[in-house]
């Protein structure tokens, strides 16, 4: 959820990789300091898409003062194959800051280890650019503004976001660690390194755990984390001939761990109950907007349009609001009666069952949790646009 500030206004940088991109491009980047407030209002208001994070590059559509809306690209310039090697070799210099990007965290000391090697993670001067279908020549016109400030939004998200951004997939960064890691594992065999000293003991599991006056009791069994974390890399790329994506095996581990904390802290079922096409919108709102969802339309055998309708559903309400797209329910008729007083200042109003058509392509409907749903016809087919209300009127006003 965004942040807001004390006058509840919306914050970018809920966390330091967002808040450090926020400063780079403030005070780093040189952006026109005139344009970069129209910028964020833009963002404040929601009228930025779904954002696609791309090598060196971030697109998104932008609704702006026509009805179509504006394709926006924000560039980053990408590091040279050169700046690469030195970025790699000084990370893997620090082994705390390797073991922790292999185990999927980014610690914003990385800024300092490669800054100290002379390379910039985070954009200088120059290093960013911007693109619009608008006709306003300025760069960055307030379109492009809003999509530079709610970038903090994907590095909050996802930290990684910033090597992306510098032009490598996670995947090709993490392979790039284990390389230079193997490389240096082979050196130490070579040298003896591997067999100096005298290999640890350990200690017998009987021995530690056994209850006696010398010996504490067993420990007790520690709570779920009060978040889900990342999970553990792949020691080793998947064979290139097995159709397996790197990112993709990670991204279902991602989600198999985020089940696996729901069900340990009880913040919900970890989605055991789904059935299939409402799992399928579970894992489609999860990546709608990446480059990942492509392939995940490819692999599902349904169309595009389809996926995006069940992805947004989902987003907006979840399980429940998937199943508003089809369920048609008379409801009591004191909820009808309630909903066609308070809305009687539209012109047009047709009730039918649980359906309330507020005009041509936009219906009110109400789910049998008590709440109703905006709707919207796109391409043919009703798609939920917004999160439900138990009150008609906010509803509407969505």
């Amino acid at each position: 959820m965004p942040r807001t500030g004390p006058s509840g206004r919306r914050r970018f940088g809920a966390t330091w990789w967002g808040r450090a991109w926020i400063h780079a491009l403030e005070q780093r980047a040189r952006l026109d300091p005139n344009r970069l407030p129209r910028g964020r209002t833009y963002a404040r208001y929601d009228r930025v898409g779904a954002m696609t994070i791309e090598p060196g590059e971030v697109r998104a559509p932008v609704l702006g003062s026509r009805a179509s809306a504006y394709r926006v690209q924000v560039r980053v310039r990408p590091f040279t194959d050169g700046e690469w090697d030195t970025a790699l070799d000084a990370i893997a210099a620090r082994a705390a800051h390797a073991a922790a990007l292999l185990d999927g965290e980014m610690e914003p000391a990385i800024v300092e280890d490669l800054a100290a090697a002379g390379i910039d993670l985070l954009p200088v001067a120059g290093e960013v650019g911007t693109t619009c279908s608008c006709p306003d020549w300025a760069n960055p016109c307030k379109h492009a503004a809003a999509v530079c400030y709610l970038i903090a939004d994907l590095l909050d998200a996802d930290p990684f976001g910033v090597l992306l951004l510098r032009g490598r997939t996670r995947d090709q960064v993490l392979a790039g660690l284990r390389g230079r890691r193997r490389a240096g594992d082979r050196l130490g065999a070579e040298t003896g390194g591997l067999s100096r000293g005298r290999p640890d003991a350990g200690v017998a599991a009987r021995d530690a755990f056994a209850l006696t006056a010398a010996r504490p009791a067993r420990p007790g069994v520690p709570l779920p984390p009060a978040h889900p974390g990342p999970s553990a890399p792949l020691s080793t790329d998947p064979p290139a001939d097995s159709g397996l994506a790197p990112s993709e095996l990670a991204s279902l581990a991602a989600d198999a761990a985020r089940r696996a904390w729901e069900l340990a802290t009880g913040e919900g079922d970890g989605g055991l109950g789904l059935d299939a096409n409402a799992d399928l919108a579970r894992r489609a709102a999860a990546v709608l907007g990446t480059s990942s969802f492509a392939r995940m339309v490819a692999a599902s055998g349904r169309r595009s349009r389809d996926l995006v309708s069940l992805a947004s559903a989902w987003r907006h309400g979840g399980a429940a609001a998937l199943s508003v797209i089809d369920d048609r329910w008379d409801p009591p008729r004191d909820v009808l009666d309630d909903a066609r007083t308070r809305l009687a200042s539209r012109a047009r109003l047709r009730i039918e069952a649980n359906r309330v058509t507020l005009g041509r392509g936009v219906q009110l409907r109400y789910g049998r949790d008590g709440r109703w749903y905006r709707l919207e016809r796109r391409a043919g087919r009703w798609e939920v646009v917004a999160a439900p209300d138990a009150d008609p009127v906010v509803a509407a006003a969505s």
